[in-house]
């Protein structure tokens, strides 16, 4: 476990805690981590299915819905989509700390997470109506921008309910679960979406609604605790609001390192996945349209459903029998940094270019299922800012969605004339990283097998 300095809870505090969390709410944490009650199959598989749903809300734009209305808004500029998959990713960067805090503090009869999920998820599909309609690249941003303050909510509040509540034994196994279903929804969501080619409604509000479904369930089902009995927690400031959303990586180096880690694999993926769409049409279509390739984006994501059960699934449940961790990082990033560097140098092969978006897809899944297990291990004040560290964390990946793209639109051009875009120096650049993000967490971070 973490070598870094827990904090100091009183007595009276941990008991109240603990006596109101017995089998459902927030358990106190030992040391060792091994004293919270193991949580049910019907837990898991509420959360499994809110996850799902709001994955799709959030994946199914990334990875074909916008490139869809980028190309029918400004189809000679379709560099811009960096832009707005950046401006969506900026505000979930600093909202998301904020909602974290904001839910450590909540009291309700309904707990401290439920409400959270099912607000964010009704803010969402709002967001997602706005982008169908948009007349133009400034509301179609805006949407996304709204999209992704409500449906990220609702799926941190998932995260937060597994800090609350996940023993040390089972954390590699949910989040095996957890990251399966994250790429199994990136997937499923541009399935779904492209069925719907044409329809500029139902190719967002789809996956979405299905979002929607999901964190209603959840809400209706998921049994939390009231948190109405748990000890008061002062206002939360300006002030302390702004200074929350930083930390001292000397105090907790474990954490500082697995950030650093994080950020830099989320680059790489961010490098790639933004364009993916945009990257197969212009090898595989003449015109470079996506929507004349709808069929085989569809198709890559069937089969990138057999990679992610095989690294989601594999690297979760592995590292819990093995108990081991850091390993599987370095994996996942070797893994994604061989499939992005066959996609480069693929040409128009279809068979190279698809294997080469497996090994992605394998790599992504290991990571995504081992890093959320490593981070549950090595969280700093789990019981009392679990929501703040969270949302720091989860800068990580925000602040890497908003930056990378659009970092991607000028390298874009390097090396082209023309309307033609330099995806394949994209596609090395972003397996560098994840290189580089797979090693620093295995020779760096400490607090964690």
């Amino acid at each position: 476990m973490s070598e870094e300095v827990p904090p100091q809870i009183p007595a009276p505090f941990a008991a109240t805690q603990q006596a109101a969390a017995i089998g459902e709410g927030i358990a106190e944490h030992s040391p060792q981590g091994d004293d919270r009650p193991k949580v049910s199959a019907g837990y898991i598989w509420l959360m499994v299915v809110a996850a799902l749903g709001g994955f799709m809300a959030l994946v199914a734009p990334v990875g074909l819905s916008l490139a869809l209305r980028v190309q029918e808004l400004v189809p000679d500029s379709v560099e811009v989509l960096g832009l707005v998959v950046g401006a969506g990713a900026i505000v979930a960067a600093i909202s998301q700390p904020l909602v974290g805090m904001w839910s450590d503090r909540t009291r309700t009869r309904f707990g401290r997470r439920r409400p959270f999920a099912l607000g964010g998820a009704i803010i969402g599909i709002i967001g997602l109506s706005v982008m169908a309609v948009s007349p133009n690249v400034g509301i179609l941003t805006g949407g996304w921008m709204v999209t992704q303050l409500g449906f990220g909510s609702a799926v941190g509040s998932l995260l937060l309910s597994q800090a609350d509540r996940l023993p040390e034994s089972q954390r590699g196994k949910v989040a095996g679960y957890y990251g399966f279903i994250q790429m199994i929804a990136a997937v499923a969501g541009v399935g779904v979406a492209s069925a719907f080619i044409g329809n500029n409604y139902l190719v967002f509000l789809v996956p979405g609604g299905v979002g929607l479904l999901g964190f209603v369930l959840w809400f209706l089902f998921s049994k939390e605790h009231s948190s109405l009995n748990l000890p008061h927690v002062p206002k939360l400031t300006a002030g302390e609001a702004l200074g929350n959303m930083v930390f001292n990586p000397a105090r907790y180096p474990a954490f500082a390192w697995n950030w650093l880690g994080r950020i830099l694999f989320n680059f790489g993926v961010s490098f790639a996945t933004t364009f993916t769409s945009l990257f197969f049409a212009s090898r595989l279509s003449e015109g470079g349209r996506v929507a004349d390739i709808g069929g085989l984006i569809a198709f890559l994501s069937l089969i990138g459903v057999v990679a992610t059960a095989g690294g989601a699934l594999g690297g979760g449940l592995l590292s819990d029998r093995l108990k081991r961790r850091r390993i599987f990082v370095l994996i996942s990033g070797i893994a994604f940094t061989v499939g992005a560097i066959v996609m480069a140098f693929g040409g128009a092969n279809a068979a190279i270019l698809i294997t080469g978006s497996v090994l992605t897809s394998i790599g992504l899944g290991v990571f995504s299922a081992v890093d959320q297990a490593i981070v549950l291990d090595i969280l700093p004040e789990k019981n009392t800012a679990a929501g703040r560290f969270i949302g720091i964390n989860n800068y990580a990946t925000s602040i890497a969605q908003a930056v990378a793209p659009i970092i991607a639109a000028p390298l874009l051009l390097i090396g082209v004339t023309g309307a033609d875009k330099n995806y394949g120096l994209l596609f090395i650049i972003a397996g560098a990283f994840t290189l580089a993000g797979g090693a620093i967490v295995m020779l760096k971070v400490r607090g964690t097998r």
